[in-house]
């Protein structure tokens, strides 16, 4: 899919449209903020003359004056600062909400190549940074621009010719500040994909603790971790190497440009071109452009990183999101649970089908058992039929109406996914069950009930209210596996979808489970990948995928009698033919 062409930081600002009125009430203290700036000037003006005089009570005069204007344009920058904060906050507020809700539509795929602090320092640095820059570009740099235009323009007013020179030295300046600039950015770039590199070490290490002390592998992963710190080090002073060195090399040409203006307007009040008190205005003026230019410098380091954050922002935007929900989907009130795969085909990367050209239809109210070696195409099957993907070929059907045709959203309520590792927020046992729908408390208990968890969930120190910790390191993993049944009951799904749910308890806690199980599969359609052909022996139908294809399709003991590949399935994890046979001997005797 072809990428979206990047946009500039700047195209952010259009985002202050709903919030125009604020803003204007913003400009218009900036207005009478700038405004004071050459006021000032002309007061310093007039005060270094009247000081020479000896002429106290004017010295007084301007010096209240002077106060005055301060004490307007003080109150004016504070009403500045505050109006221009708040939309600049919400603009950062919805990047953060856009972003994050796109990573909410990109295909799992996509996602999928992203590690979780990678993500996490997007979502939050990279953020933050781009919302800062927003901030400033409103309430500093812009004044900061104006205050120059200002201050520039008077000075022009009392003596162009020696604010020649100091217009000359401007383009000089500016073009160091953006050499450095774009040096800051590439570095910045390095710097923020490094620290993405850390957080995602970081993550692992603290999801793989118990591993990396099983094997003893402390040493290794701190040497990994170090050699991870170390580079970041180097991106990193490499970026306040640069910032360090651009100071004293702009301060320098700053500090040269203002002697050089000093000689000029000696030479100038020498030859008659400008009085004592019109060059005590200029040299104020001089001297108010020192400030919104080391500001102006400052600010564009951090705009040129904060595109360096938009950047990295984009590129999670650039990802493609899943299919487009149909114009006129169809609505499912009362569904039955019966789906139907006609000739259908699927490719991650359009050469080689990982499932190819596939036929079956399962019944409402049956159970049905997807087995076959790793790679056959199991799991994919799951994300065909929860519309993850999209056959590239054929149908799938839900209750006779081509799935396509059928909102994400909508289908998804209709079924209910148990997987083999059950994740569940940081919350209370009732919002693990919850997970975001409107459930009576009476049903999550039935739910409860069903999974086999009430039990065990009242005995807990607040029952329904008891908090999990996070990845619910206080319970069981026997435990979290039935709160995932009751989780996917509670909705009341058409279709469960069990992704071997119990292939990673020991035989008490899948015990457990699998009462649980049983009694929520009662009056469901059921789908059931199965690594451990023991826990599907009972399904109504057992289909057999090799290689993206169905192979063979029947009950546990037809399979069994074929001699095929469910057959040497069978006999790899020592399931023996001599049930079968048994079997077939009391079934032919009835």
């Amino acid at each position: 899919m072809p990428s979206k062409p990047e946009k500039s930081i700047a195209n952010l600002l259009i985002l202050l449209k709903p919030h125009s009125k604020k803003l204007s009430w913003g400009a218009a203290s900036m207005f009478i903020y700038v405004l004071c700036w050459p006021l000032l000037a002309v007061k310093a003006g007039e005060l270094i003359p009247a000081i020479g005089k000896g002429s106290l009570n004017l010295v007084i005069l301007i010096i209240i004056q002077a106060l005055c204007i301060f004490l307007v344009q003080k109150i004016a920058q504070y009403f500045q600062d505050t109006l221009l904060a708040d939309p600049a906050l919400r603009i950062s507020q919805k990047i953060r909400r856009d972003f994050f809700m796109k990573i909410q539509k990109i295909e799992l795929g996509a996602i999928e190549k992203f590690s979780t602090g990678d993500l996490t320092y997007r979502l939050t640095e990279d953020a933050d940074r781009v919302g800062e820059i927003i901030y400033k570009t409103l309430q500093d740099t812009t004044p900061c621009l104006l205050q120059l235009i200002a201050v520039l323009c008077y000075m022009i007013y009392l003596d162009w010719k020696l604010s020649l020179a100091t217009i000359v030295l401007a383009p000089i300046v500016a073009l160091m500040v953006a050499q450095f600039g774009s040096n800051v950015m590439k570095a910045a770039e390095k710097s923020q994909k490094q620290v993405s590199e850390v957080a995602g070490l970081i993550g692992e290490a603290i999801q793989g603790l118990p591993l990396v002390r099983a094997y003893a592998a402390e040493e290794w992963m701190e040497e990994r971790f170090n050699a991870e710190i170390d580079l970041h080090r180097k991106v990193k002073y490499r970026t306040l190497r640069l910032l360090a060195l651009q100071h004293p090399v702009v301060g320098f040409i700053e500090a040269s440009g203002i002697l050089t203006v000093l000689l000029i307007g000696a030479i100038r009040i020498k030859s008659g071109g400008l009085d004592a008190q019109g060059f005590s205005s200029f040299v104020a003026g001089l001297l108010m452009l020192i400030d919104p230019i080391g500001h102006l410098t400052i600010n564009y380091n951090e705009f040129k990183q904060g595109q360096a954050s938009y950047k990295r922002l984009q590129q999670i935007d650039n990802e493609p999101i899943e299919q487009e929900e149909p114009d006129n989907p169809i609505e499912i009130i009362h569904p039955l649970g019966e789906i139907e795969f006609k000739s259908v085909s699927f490719s991650y990367d359009k050469n080689i089908n990982v499932i190819n050209d596939i036929s079956f239809k399962v019944e409402a109210g049956r159970v049905i058992a997807i087995v076959g070696p790793s790679g056959a195409g199991k799991s994919t099957i799951f994300s065909l039929i929860l519309k993850f993907k999209n056959p590239q070929t054929g149908k799938i059907l839900f209750d006779n109406n081509e799935l396509k045709q059928i909102r994400s959203d909508h289908i998804r309520r209709r079924l209910a996914l148990v997987p083999q590792s059950p994740t569940v927020f940081s919350g209370t046992v009732t919002e693990a069950i919850k997970f975001g729908r409107e459930i009576r408390m009476d049903k999550i208990i039935d739910a409860a009930k069903i999974a086999n968890a009430h039990d065990f969930i009242t005995k807990l120190k607040d029952g329904y209210n008891t908090k999990l910790e996070e990845r619910a390191t206080n319970i069981s993993g026997g435990q979290l596996q039935r709160i995932a049944i009751a989780r996917a009951v509670a909705g009341d799904p058409a279709v469960l979808l069990l992704d071997e749910a119990t292939s990673a308890l020991d035989a008490e806690a899948e015990e457990s489970v699998q009462i649980g199980l049983r009694q929520a599969m009662k009056g469901r359609t059921v789908i059931i990948i199965a690594h451990r052909l023991s826990t599907v022996q009972e399904a109504d139908q057992i289909i057999v995928l090799d290689r993206g294809r169905i192979c063979e399709a029947g009950t546990h003991y037809e399979l069994l009698n074929r001699n095929g590949r469910y057959s040497e399935l069978c006999e790899k994890q020592f399931i023996k033919k001599s049930n079968r046979i048994n079997q077939v001997s009391r079934e032919k005797s009835y």
